[in-house]
Order: C-alpha cells, then structure tokens, then sequence
C-alpha cells in the first residue's frame, strides 16, 4: 500500500513538473532532445530517492539541484556536444525588448558560455534562485557564484552584443 501511494506521489509530482523541468534542461544544453534526456535522467535519479526526498522538504529545489549536476556532469564527460544548425536571424532596432529574434540571439550567447557560468545564470536569473540557493546545488561558496554570475554576465553580455552586430550587418 506504503509503495502505491509513493509511485502516486511521484507520478503526480512528474506530471506537474516535467515541462518546467525541460524548459530549464533545455536553457543548459540548448537542445530539446538533450533536455529530454536530462529531465529523463533527473527524474530517474529523483524516483530513486522520491522517499527521503519528499520528507526532506523541498522537492523542487532538489529536483533543479538533480538536473544541474547532471548537466554539469554530461558535459564534463563530453558525451555530447552542442552543434549549432540555424542561423540566428537579424533583430529588427524598432522591436521591443522581448522578441523571438532576441530569445534566438540570447540562447546563442548562452550556449557560448562554459557549462559553469551558464549553469550559475540560468540558476540564478531564470530559475530566479537565491546565490545560497544556487551555490548549495552547485557544491560551491556564495563567493563563487557571484564571481561567476558576474563574469558570465559579462561574457554573455559581450556574445550578445556581437552576434546582434553579425546579424544586424548582413
């Protein structure tokens, strides 16, 4: 009885998450199929401890926590790389702020960064969490992750700039 009502649990818990869980999968690698392997991953891991988890508290934070290191790990082990296939088309100078053509560009830029710093800015700037927070998932000091937000920030900001310069001049 004890395992249905867990296998519930957990089904229902992955049935809420799952789409949240790839987005930010998908923000990492920048493939939706490597983010469909890493939430595959994560939620596996996840259901492997889904009982001390879910009395530890927070699965969510843990499950996000599952999902970088994996990603941090993968790419660490090289077993597949990113390989761009689209040209990023020209931002329009008239366009609002928030446009497909600057996602396009800003997900270029991302996926320019090493796997650290953009791990520590879609933590901290997408999933909008806390620098304890980010550095708790990440295993390091709040020092290093506001060192590393900041010298990603800078590095993306750089990327940004001159690939909306690439496009803009063609």
């Amino acid at each position: 009885m004890r395992e249905a009502v867990r296998e519930r649990e957990f089904r229902e818990f992955a049935e809420a998450r799952q789409g949240q869980l790839r987005r930010s999968a998908y923000l990492l690698c920048g493939d939706w199929h490597q983010a469909q392997d890493l939430t595959q991953t994560t939620l596996m891991k996840l259901y492997a401890s889904w009982g001390r988890i879910r009395r530890d508290g927070n699965v969510e934070a843990y499950a996000r926590t599952i999902l970088t290191r994996v990603f941090i790990d993968q790419y660490r082990k090289r077993s597949w790389r990113e390989e761009p296939t689209e040209e990023v088309p020209e931002p329009g100078s008239a366009e609002p702020p928030d446009t497909p053509e600057l996602r396009l560009v800003m997900q270029a830029a991302l996926m320019e960064l090493p796997p650290r710093y953009r791990a520590v800015l879609v933590l901290r700037f997408w999933e909008d969490w806390s620098v304890e927070q980010t550095a708790e998932a990440l295993r390091v000091t709040p020092g290093t992750v506001k060192s590393q937000s900041a010298r990603g920030l800078v590095r993306l900001r750089g990327l940004v700039e001159g690939l909306a310069g690439e496009t803009s001049g063609r």
